[in-house]
């Protein structure tokens, strides 16, 4: 793991369950935190990835959200890194 980069594996939550763990996640990021990646998987489904996507692209600490090459993760960006 890299530092300043958290990362969260929902694999096998309910959309429910990942939306609290990500949340308070978010919540105890502390200022070394500038990503949280959340690990969602894809292959059993896009269901947790367009619950993130949604629900935390609005998010009042999520900067932006960023979609790398991997479909299965999806990086919520809290502040630039500098």
């Amino acid at each position: 793991m890299n530092a300043g980069i958290t990362e969260v594996d929902i694999h096998g939550m309910t959309r429910r369950q990942a939306e609290v763990y990500v949340t308070s996640r978010i919540k105890r990021a502390g200022g070394d935190v500038y990503r949280i990646r959340v690990i969602h998987g894809y292959r059993g489904g896009t269901g947790l990835r367009e619950m993130i996507r949604s629900r935390y692209k609005s998010h009042p600490r999520v900067l932006r959200i960023e979609f790398g090459l991997n479909q299965g993760e999806t990086d919520l960006i809290l502040r630039e890194y500098i």
